[in-house]
């Protein structure tokens, strides 16, 4: 805490330390707002991480917690050992990849485009038409993509006929699915994501392009030059926070566009844990494999805020 300032004649003197009770009490005001988010995160958060223990016992839920057998790090053993495990891990990593390499510079790029805009009106109006699907739910955008893409009354498949006088079962066929995950992902999040870069983008000194004009600089050199250095602590931050989400593909998407063909690549960590935990009831076995995932992730984010700090660059702690 800090120490109180007294000042003296001629001289600066120190009283005590502050007390952390007293401190709280200053800002009392301060703690009352994050009252509500520190409730949520306990609630939401936190308690239910004391769930986590059944991943080492034969959950009953007519025993309990308590009274289930203990059977330490079985259920971890068993799902390495089985065969589902490869598969899980190399079909969520390439949709997450996927994900990272082309979902994750769009945000940026349409940020940077919209920036160059000087109309306050179109630029407003296109933001707001692009972040708009970001509130659409995701049953809506599964909807519209079997709407456009179904064999029999497809709008892209009937086009696709009228060129080609073939049809493609891209719901069906599986080497399609990863890349309607990645197309769903840009036309509903790019908006969204662009809003964290915008706002990175207002603080930057409009005298450093004024500078690298006078040095015969373009667009493309001012935004290589001037543009991404200022914001690059906000593209390292998220890009780890991306990082930390590889092994989290997201349930409802991937359940929503998984079918009994495609299921060799749809399968991914979170439809596992649900199908297991949920419609068979394997509790323990399923929330062990929640936490493998939970803990790789974790790790994930460590490692690459560590390297980016190794690198000379800001992370995220």
């Amino acid at each position: 805490m800090a120490r109180v300032k007294t000042a003296g004649a001629g001289a600066v003197s120190y009283g005590k330390k502050e007390t952390l009770l007293s401190y709280m009490k200053r800002h009392k005001w301060m703690y009352l707002l994050m009252l509500p988010g520190i409730i949520y995160f306990v609630i939401f958060k936190y308690v239910p991480m004391a769930g986590l223990v059944i991943s080492f016992q034969n959950y009953s839920p007519y025993l309990g917690i308590l009274g289930s057998e203990r059977v330490g790090l079985e259920h971890f053993k068993t799902f390495f050992m089985n065969p589902d495990f490869k598969m899980l891990l190399v079909n969520t990593f390439s949709i997450s990849i996927l994900n990272l390499v082309f979902f994750f510079p769009m945000p940026i790029i349409l940020a940077l485009l919209l920036n160059e805009i000087k109309n306050k009106f179109m630029k407003k109006s296109i933001q707001t038409m692009i972040y708009i699907p970001h509130f659409i739910s995701m049953v809506i955008v599964a909807s519209i993509t079997f709407t456009l893409l179904n064999t029999d009354s497809g709008v892209i498949n009937q086009i696709i006929y009228s060129l080609t006088g073939n049809k493609l079962e891209f719901l069906s066929d599986p080497k399609y699915f990863r890349w309607i995950i990645v197309i769903q992902n840009i036309w509903k999040e790019t908006g969204w994501g662009m809003i964290i870069f915008l706002a990175a983008l207002a603080g930057v000194d409009t005298q450093l392009y004024e500078a690298a004009q006078v040095d015969g600089a373009g667009k493309l050199r001012q935004v290589w030059h001037v543009t991404l250095p200022a914001i690059k602590s906000t593209i390292i931050i998220m890009l780890i926070m991306k990082v930390g989400t590889l092994l989290n593909t997201g349930f409802e998407q991937i359940f929503l566009m998984k079918n009994s063909l495609n299921s060799s690549v749809a399968e991914v960590f979170d439809t596992y844990v649900y199908t297991l935990g949920i419609t068979q009831g394997a509790f323990s076995y399923s929330t062990a494999v929640g936490m493998f995932k939970s803990v790789v992730a974790t790790v994930m984010v460590l490692t690459t805020n560590w390297i980016c700090k190794k690198c000379g660059e800001t992370g995220l702690y």
